[in-house]
């Protein structure tokens, strides 16, 4: 078994030490953001921790009514011209806490007077010092290039900050069961490396989600592109609607990600849609019926509340991601041209 491998089932136990042992660092900047009366938030992220910032618009969005952005840093980097604040919760996140435009936009942000935060697994690292809070995610040393329990962590800290935002036990409770989950996620999903050389000439593709998995879409998008070398496009099943459907012929490869909840009608009617089409459908649900749909089922265990069905069902995708690596002759620890930290002005 690979590192990735390793780390990508290492991921129930980092999320059972983050929801269970580290507990204070979320009240104490739950705290703060009360303190402080916030009433917007700007997120700045790159890659993987870009993702996990779009599943904190969503959550936050739906658990605080809180407008949540995601930062532009060329703003502050390369035109010079950064946007003025008031009353913002400025947050930067990061795996590595070292990217330089990242750090500036926090820096800025606290110049401004402004409260800011570092959501990080390095928590000695320049967005750590940069910022007046910190959020470590612990997850341990991650030696792949590919990033899954550190993204998994993110999306772990994003949720129990909410959770000590809204003083919610039973949220708290719900991420505490989150591992469990999380395994079974995994293990129902152990035949992906029989069904990935079926994939093996994949070269494009679409992946699709909406509301809190809409980060899922492009978490997943990201994985197979990193490491398989397939162009897959993560849409908005709404945005999906609107034009790129005319992409699918028979036998285009569609990744439906569609657990039960709010939008699960508008997903599984989709996928109906695309079966009808000749889509070679792969559905991460929980859904028996919507399974049924999928030449590739994806399965999720069921009764996980949607707003956290997230931090699982990502993981047949890089489960996926993995294997199709295999099966097109990749090494999956060395995806070509990456590196495990990259740094962007």
């Amino acid at each position: 078994m690979n590192q990735l491998m390793q780390e990508i089932r290492q991921q129930p136990e980092v999320i059972a030490r983050l929801t269970t042992e580290h507990g204070e660092q979320f009240q104490r900047a739950a705290a703060a953001i009360h303190e402080r009366d916030v009433k917007q938030v700007l997120i700045a992220a790159r890659g993987t921790s870009d993702n996990a910032a779009r599943y904190a618009q969503y959550l936050w969005g739906h658990q605080h009514r809180l407008p949540v952005a995601l930062a532009t840093p060329s703003l502050y980097t390369v035109y010079q011209t950064p946007p003025r604040l008031a009353d913002t919760l400025v947050i930067g996140i990061s795996q590595s806490g070292t990217s330089p435009d990242i750090v500036s936009v926090v820096d800025d942000a606290r110049a401004q007077g402004m409260l800011t935060l570092a959501i990080t697994n390095t928590a000695d690292s320049p967005l750590a010092e940069a910022a007046e809070l910190v959020l470590d995610c612990h997850a341990g040393v991650e030696q792949a290039v590919a990033a899954t329990k550190t993204y998994t962590a993110q999306l772990a800290a994003v949720a129990l900050l909410s959770a000590a935002l809204g003083d919610s036990a039973e949220s708290l409770a719900t991420l505490q069961a989150l591992p469990q989950a999380m395994q079974r996620t995994l293990e129902a999903n152990d035949h992906l490396d029989q069904a990935a050389p079926n994939y093996a000439a994949m070269r494009a593709g679409a992946v699709v989600g909406r509301g809190f998995n809409h980060c899922t879409a492009f978490e997943i998008a990201l994985k197979v592109g990193e490491l398989a070398y397939v162009g897959a496009t993560p849409f908005s099943s709404a945005d999906f609607m609107h034009g790129p459907i005319a992409l699918v012929e028979p036998g285009y490869p569609v990744i439906l990600v569609a657990p039960s909840g709010r939008v699960h009608p508008e997903l599984h009617a989709l996928g109906e849609t695309l079966r009808e089409r000749g889509a070679d459908l792969l559905v991460v649900s929980d859904d028996a019926a919507t399974l049924a749909l999928a030449t590739t089922p994806m399965p999720l265990p069921a009764g996980v509340p949607e707003w956290a069905t997230p931090l699982i069902a990502v993981l047949p995708g890089q489960l996926l991601a993995h294997h199709l690596a295999i099966a097109k002759g990749y090494d999956p620890m060395q995806p070509r041209t990456l590196s495990k930290i990259t740094k962007t002005l």
